[in-house]
């Protein structure tokens, strides 16, 4: 009876005689993300100081490889967010902060966002999609 499933499933495509039908490992292309203690907390901090606001922030670090990031601190953004919605990243600001980090020695590199959705939970809103969108365009590795 296993043979003539087997047939049945080469027949149709599947099963293990035939390649196509064949499992095959898939790459794993999962990124980590590890996120210091001072990070995490400036990040909690600020969104509840935020609160009923929507905050925005930076992520400071480096990218370790092709699927690892090391978050070492961040800083907020100026906004002018609402109950339910937050303007982009303000690209002037930005190069003011990293500057400001260069002249006392910090070379980290923005390597990710962060925004709060207070009353809401965690979940991505198509504008989130399209700001991540743009911040991979800007920042490929």
């Amino acid at each position: 009876m296993e043979q003539s499933i087997q047939q049945m499933l080469s027949r149709s495509g599947g099963g293990m005689g035939d390649a196509a039908g064949v499992d095959q490992p898939t790459p794993d292309t999962s990124e980590q993300i590890h996120i210091s203690s001072l990070a995490l907390l400036k990040m909690l901090k600020h969104a509840r100081a935020g609160v009923p606001m929507e905050v925005m922030g930076l992520m400071l670090g480096e990218f370790v490889d092709d699927y690892t990031i090391k978050v070492v601190d961040v800083f907020a953004m100026p906004q002018s967010g609402t109950g339910v919605s937050v303007e982009a990243v303000d690209p002037v600001f930005q190069q003011e902060m990293l500057d400001l980090l260069k002249l006392t020695g910090r070379h980290e590199m923005v390597v990710g966002w962060y925004h709060s959705h207070p009353g809401f939970g965690c979940w991505l809103s198509g504008t989130d999609v399209n700001t991540q969108q743009s911040f991979e365009m800007l920042h490929q590795r």
